[in-house]
């Protein structure tokens, strides 16, 4: 008899005259099918990984009391944390245009504020300075605090508020940053085109470097674990009328 022989790619059927043809096609049907399977979920688990990290920082509600330091730590006992360059593009497409090139991601909000006439650029070259705390080593024992609450404890211990050109900037400078590691750029929030009051993060959520916008009213609660990102005060910004 003549054998009949047809074959497709994929999880599609691959048949044959015979019986014991047919079971067998019927077989590699079954593993084809689970190949694809778990080639889908590897590439859903890779472009969901940065999404459910962001997430479960930010919704991250609990620190353990023996981690919350008794007495808040001034700016002048914290070491600085990495220093930068700020004022190296001319305007802020050129800065977008370097992010991209780089591989860096930029969330929708973060995209909106750095397009915003209110986000503006040093006209000269200038090194800055950062310095890391948490809300916790600010003094905060409550498993979380508001926004308002951690800019004005942090200005009484003598941290000053960064430009928001600072956040890509760092994005752009810290290529070795830790999986895992999330960072709130202690600046004054701008508006979105809806009104939205955005701040800035510097993260690797595990699937890449990160630029991304989060909640920055007044209210906004942000666990004590949250590490943030302050200047000395030679090097303040002025905050003032914060939503």
């Amino acid at each position: 008899m003549e054998r009949i022989i047809r074959e497709q790619v994929g999880c599609h059927a691959i048949t044959h005259g015979s019986t014991g043809w047919r079971h067998g096609a019927i077989f590699l049907r079954a593993m084809l099918c689970t190949v694809c399977i778990v080639l889908s979920a590897i590439e859903a688990g890779a472009q969901c990984s940065a999404r459910d990290a962001l997430r479960t920082h930010l919704t991250l509600n609990k620190i353990s009391s023996a981690d919350i330091p008794p007495i808040p730590i001034r700016s002048a006992a914290v070491p600085v944390w990495k220093t930068i360059t700020v004022g190296k593009f001319a305007n802020s497409f050129a800065l977008v245009d370097a992010l991209a090139a780089a591989g860096c991601t930029v969330g929708g909000s973060a995209g909106e504020i750095l397009a915003r006439p209110s986000f503006t650029l040093s006209a000269t070259k200038t090194d800055v300075e950062l310095f890391a705390v948490s809300a916790a080593e600010l003094g905060f024992e409550a498993d979380t605090a508001s926004l308002a609450d951690i800019y004005a404890r942090a200005q009484q211990l003598g941290f000053g508020f960064v430009t928001a050109e600072a956040a890509p900037q760092l994005r752009l400078q810290y290529f070795d940053q830790p999986i895992g590691e999330f960072l709130i750029i202690g600046m004054k929030p701008i508006e979105t085109w809806k009104g939205e009051p955005v701040i800035l993060n510097v993260a690797n959520g595990g699937a890449g470097l990160i630029l991304f916008g989060q909640d920055g009213s007044d209210a906004a609660q942000i666990s004590v674990a949250s590490r943030f990102l302050f200047v000395r005060p030679t090097e303040i910004v002025s905050v003032h009328g914060l939503r």
